[in-house]
């Protein structure tokens, strides 16, 4: 997890949506035990309250059972749980405006695609002045 916090967001909002990205992206699997809240208090210097007022978020949406004794545990079916709600969250709050960004720019399906093929890096778009010919190669760099 990430040690550091956003000022915008309660913490324990925070963790909670730290474990949350945890189990979607399977670093923490259906039947799991949770980091206990004595380590993650300790580890990220929050209060232990903090910690279990994140947790108690996740018992309340039904994805982590608290075992007396043993602690939390991912419950069965978390995972898709939690994909069926991001998504749902997506398609109603960033898609609109995501949407709206793609017919302003009058961008077509197939340059997403292809877009989204090549990556995010700038340096997998041709430059404009590779388009408009050949180019100098750089001189060697030597080595001191």
């Amino acid at each position: 997890m990430d040690r550091e916090w956003n000022e915008n967001q309660p913490i324990y909002r925070q963790l909670r949506d730290r474990v949350v990205a945890m189990i979607l992206d399977g670093v923490l699997k259906e039947g799991d035990p949770l980091p206990s809240v004595r380590n993650v208090a300790a580890e990220y210097r929050v209060n232990p309250l903090t910690v279990l007022k994140g947790y108690q978020q996740l018992v309340d949406e039904g994805l982590v059972e608290s075992r007396r004794g043993l602690g939390m545990f991912i419950i069965a079916g978390a995972r898709g749980l939690l994909l069926e709600g991001e998504r749902r969250k997506f398609l109603d709050e960033e898609w609109p405006r995501i949407s709206r960004t793609i017919e302003r720019l009058g961008l077509k399906a197939e340059e997403l695609l292809n877009g989204a093929s090549q990556g995010s890096s700038s340096d997998t778009a041709p430059s404009k002045t590779a388009e408009s010919g050949p180019q100098k190669p750089n001189p060697p760099v030597e080595e001191r």
